[in-house]
């Protein structure tokens, strides 16, 4: 099940690898064009951000590849698990966007699905990809911050 956060925001799932493959620059919130049994999955907690990304096509932009797994209950009906779903922005917004993803190469992806007051929302960050040694890098530090914290531990445990 979903949790609750802060200011009412009920949290589904968020792309956790983003962080480790992308260098994230600013995020923006934008609405869901989705179908009863997607939201009823959503509810459900029954999603997955893991390969998603976004894609601009005519002028608007589409989150691609994100998994909703289809309603148990759902009848013939129930929808493709992950179908292209449409993003609402403002058009300036939208504009923007495009802008930095065509002229600066940034891409677009899909950080969080949460729903704030109800509604389904999706965030989304402007991200420029990190190469191997950008990584390779922050897993350096990251075991080198976790040692240097066991030392002092040790320590101040010893005293």
């Amino acid at each position: 099940m979903a949790h609750t956060g802060h200011g009412g925001i009920q949290v589904v799932t968020q792309n956790r690898k983003a962080r480790h493959d992308y260098h994230l620059e600013e995020t923006f919130e934008a609405g869901l064009v989705l179908v009863g049994t997607e939201v009823k999955s959503l509810r459900d907690g029954r999603a997955n951000l893991k390969d998603a990304h976004c894609s601009v096509v005519d002028g608007e932009l589409w989150l691609l590849n994100a998994h909703i797994s289809p309603y148990p209950h759902g009848t013939h009906s129930n929808h493709e698990p992950e179908r292209p779903r449409k993003l609402l922005l403002h058009k300036r917004e939208i504009k923007k966007l495009i802008g930095r993803i065509v002229e600066r190469g940034y891409t677009l992806i899909p950080t969080k699905l949460y729903f704030r007051r109800g509604l389904a929302k999706v965030e989304v960050a402007l991200a420029r990809g990190k190469r191997a040694p950008d990584k390779r890098e922050v897993l350096r530090r990251r075991v080198q911050e976790r040692e240097m914290a066991r030392a002092i531990k040790e320590h101040t445990r010893r005293r």
